[in-house]
């Protein structure tokens, strides 16, 4: 007879527990993006206004998780969710005073309160009995520890020990101090009249019972509870954590069909909270306006541990909800490294060969111009490197093909966009005459930072391994390397090897056409920095090059992380042979020459007359129509006036016989300028209005 009872029970509480399940829907928590150790960077409202962080007990410090059993719930661990020796206390209690003495509520009670808020009176209190029961029997007591630490009030819209913690002393709740945890457990029991910011007086008595009760229950010694009332209440309120706010925009709304309310990265909060101080300290030393990137990725793996997209989100003078790390941008001279690595990798180059860089043209009249117009002569293909110049870039493009470079680059992860649809590549990619990524670029230097292989830059820690790529040759990768190892330091930086102990950094620079973009690209053996600055519409900044503008914050973001255990350029590879000289290098291999040749070399200019060159529009640029419309003054230098210019072939009506040239143009699209000098002597440019 008892078994049939028992089992009529059973199934009665059964169909019960169908007919009236508990409400979970609370337990949603707020959405979160965290960092590789699970530190919060971001976390976003909850559909209710709440701060409700999600928190187990592996994240909270044990000794809160005993403090707050000693004072709310001792028997937690053995009872299903109703404490029956507290109801017979409580009852017996109320029957000899003739009112509540003492609550029988237990923490899975309080949770069952949580999540469905009711009246404090009888029939709610057998409710939430019940309640709790069925809470234990769904989640297990693990589970309702878990959703009391998410769900508990601390005041305001603040739910749970985690956001508690982040919001009163702006740190994770895994270390917590006894003062700290005993004002935890005090602040639920009445949760805004004993915010510490406001009611400091009343929250410090409801501390001070919990570090009494603490020492009665042998969980805090008499000397700990001493020193724990001495400690300082939180006088402020917190804001949430708010870093890299770009990622973690990109990274929720990219999952937001997952379900899921916690997003991993392989970010470090530490380095990317000191990268955007940096980056927003740098930023105000340049002005208004002007925005900066920085992307900080492990060489090995590709792993972003830093992303900073603007140095303030809200800035809207900077336009910083803009995300430039993922920005298309012209990259300038920053792809140069590895159009010489294919060099390398060719055979048809090696450091020491020696360059012309003097005024050539190549192809179909395409003229490139050094930046400051200066040439040097013959130099060797490392200088050449070094000093960023373009001819010889342009020659050793010739070379390897742009083609094979576009391809290239797109093994590496680098999508070559190409203003005007699908046109064949041509040699102004070796100046910039594309747009790539902040991403894409630090995606590049990281293949050249190890041996060649390509690492596309990812946030998540489980992204899948990305396919075998060769980008260049482990021994033209290293050749790289050791070439930009020698670069002239960042400005404002001495060389690294008049500091004792210092890092040595391989790096590049790039400044695009116009002055829109300046940018730097470094690496230590271990990490890949890269760095952008300008401005995020577009509009040039006169005088702003990568060299001056972003390679000093560049070099002092590297001064952010540990020593490398590689420094660059590394073990020399052992098949690359040790030449000294340019003599000692095969015939073919001491200048840059022969049948497919490196181009033409521009006619002589006339006595007394510099070579004649247009100075704007220069080849391959491509100008926006907004400004493009208003007119266009063309510039030319050198050679022996009056010049002539001509648009598309047709002579320009207006002022043509003058240094410069008004030019209005009728339509979007491509144009071909040319100017004329006395002599005859030509220079043109094709540019794209769009």
């Amino acid at each position: 007879m008892g078994l049939l009872v028992g089992v009529a029970v059973a199934l009665g509480a059964l169909a019960l527990d169908r007919a009236a399940p508990p409400d979970l829907t609370r337990l949603a928590p707020t959405i979160t993006v965290t960092d590789r150790t699970g530190v919060v960077l971001r976390a976003f409202l909850s559909p209710d206004e709440t701060w409700r962080l999600p928190t187990t007990r592996d994240d909270v410090d044990p000794l809160y998780i005993r403090m707050l059993m000693a004072f709310e719930d001792a028997r937690f661990p053995w009872h299903p969710g109703v404490d029956p020796l507290a109801v017979l206390r409580a009852t017996g209690q109320a029957v000899v005073n003739g009112q509540v003495v003492s609550g029988a509520s237990t923490l899975t009670m309080q949770t069952a309160r949580l999540l469905e808020p009711r009246p404090r009176t009888l029939p709610s209190k057998l409710i939430e009995m019940a309640r709790a029961l069925q809470l234990t029997a769904h989640l297990g007591r693990e589970g309702v520890l878990n959703a009391y630490l998410t769900l508990a009030p601390f005041g305001g819209n603040i739910e749970g020990v985690r956001a508690a913690t982040l919001a009163w002393w702006g740190k994770e709740p895994a270390r917590l101090t006894p003062g700290q945890a005993a004002l935890l457990v005090a602040l639920p029991q009445n949760p805004n009249g004993l915010r510490p910011d406001r009611h400091p007086e009343a929250a410090r008595a409801a501390r001070a019972k919990v570090l009494a009760r603490m020492v009665t229950a042998g969980v805090l010694t008499p000397a700990q509870a001493r020193d724990a009332r001495e400690e300082p209440l939180p006088d402020v309120r917190r804001p949430m954590p708010r870093l890299a706010p770009h990622l973690a925009r990109h990274v929720v709304t990219a999952a937001d069909m997952s379900g899921d309310s916690a997003y991993p990265t392989t970010l470090d909060a530490a380095l990317q909270a000191r990268v955007e101080r940096l980056v927003a300290a740098h930023a105000a030393g340049l002005g208004p306006r002007l925005s900066v990137a920085a992307l900080v990725v492990e060489a090995e793996t590709g792993a972003a541990r830093a992303w900073v997209g603007s140095p303030d989100l809200l800035d809207t003078e900077r336009l910083g909800a803009i995300d430039m790390v993922r920005a298309v941008r012209s990259p300038g001279s920053a792809l140069k490294p590895l159009i010489y690595g294919m060099a390398f990798e060719d055979g048809r180059l090696h450091p020491l060969t020696e360059i012309d860089d003097r005024p050539t043209i190549f192809g179909d009249g395409y003229a490139p111009g050094n930046f400051g117009f200066a040439h040097y002569g013959r130099v060797t293909a490392a200088d050449a490197l070094r000093q960023s110049l373009n001819v010889p870039a342009v020659a050793v493009l010739d070379r390897v093909g742009p083609l094979r470079f576009a391809s290239r680059l797109a093994t590496a992860g680098v999508t070559p966009r190409r203003r005007g649809g699908l046109r064949r590549p041509g040699l102004p990619l070796a100046l910039g005459g594309l747009g790539v990524t902040l991403e894409e670029l630090v995606g590049l230097y990281a293949a050249l930072a190890t041996d060649g292989r390509a690492h596309a830059v990812h946030v998540s820690p489980e992204a899948p391994p990305t396919p075998e790529a060769r980008v260049l040759s482990a021994a033209a990768a290293w050749q790289v390397r050791a070439i930009l190892a020698e670069a002239p330091p960042a400005a404002g930086f001495a060389p690294d090897d008049a500091t004792r102990g210092g890092r040595r950094v391989a790096f590049k620079t790039g400044t695009s056409y116009g002055f829109r973009d300046a940018w730097a690209i470094g690496m230590d053996g271990d990490h890949v920095i890269g760095v952008w600055v300008g401005r995020a519409d577009g509009t040039p900044v006169p005088g702003h090059i990568g060299r001056d503008t972003a390679a000093p914050l560049m070099r002092a973001l590297f001064n952010l992380l540990p020593n490398p255990r590689h420094p660059v350029p590394g073990p020399r590879p052992p098949d690359l042979p040790v030449v000294a000289r340019t003599a000692d290098l095969p015939p073919p291999l001491r200048r840059l020459e022969g049948p497919d040749g490196p181009g033409r070399t521009a006619p002589e200019a006339p006595p007394g007359a510099s070579p004649l060159r247009l100075r704007f529009p220069t080849n391959g640029a491509t100008l926006d129509w907004s400004q493009a419309a208003l007119g266009l003054v063309l510039e030319a230098a050198g050679g022996r006036r009056p010049y002539a210019w001509l648009v598309d072939g047709r002579p320009l009506d207006t002022a043509p016989w003058h240094r410069g040239a008004q030019w209005q143009p009728t339509g979007r699209g491509q144009a071909r300028i040319t100017v004329v000098d006395d002599t005859g002597r030509a220079a043109s440019a094709t540019i794209w209005l769009q």
